[in-house]
């Protein structure tokens, strides 16, 4: 399995962008498709976004299409998430979340970074 550290988190107004960075360890990284989870206080934990292996396709929550975007570097083993147009309802602990190639559900976890969007 791969181990994950996500950076880029942080405190930022209402309409502002942050971009989140995850980076894993690991030689196989390009055969982990990714995603972008997030939990908000007394909530449970949703989807946000993912991206494929191997053919760039990606899903998004209804909530975040066109205001965020996950690509990856396969190079610098590291998946990231722009987030542009933010708003308050935005704000949570963001995990970024690994699925090897032939297996269901992300078995890979970081440890999260918070994101808070002032009003």
């Amino acid at each position: 399995q791969v181990q994950l550290v996500e950076s880029g988190g942080g405190l930022v107004q209402a309409g502002g962008s942050l971009r989140l960075s995850c980076a894993a360890s690991g030689r196989t990284f390009s055969t982990y498709a990714m995603g972008w989870f997030r939990q908000a206080p007394g909530k449970e934990r949703e989807f946000v976004a993912s991206l494929s292996w191997n053919d760039g396709s990606t899903s998004y929550a209804d909530s975040v299409k066109g205001r965020f975007t996950i690509s990856r570097d396969n190079a610098k083993n590291t998946v990231y998430l722009q987030m542009n147009s933010l708003k308050p309802e935005d704000t949570a602990v963001y995990y970024c979340a690994a699925r090897r190639v032939g297996v269901s559900g992300f078995s890979s976890w970081g440890q999260g970074t918070q994101v808070t969007v002032s009003s």
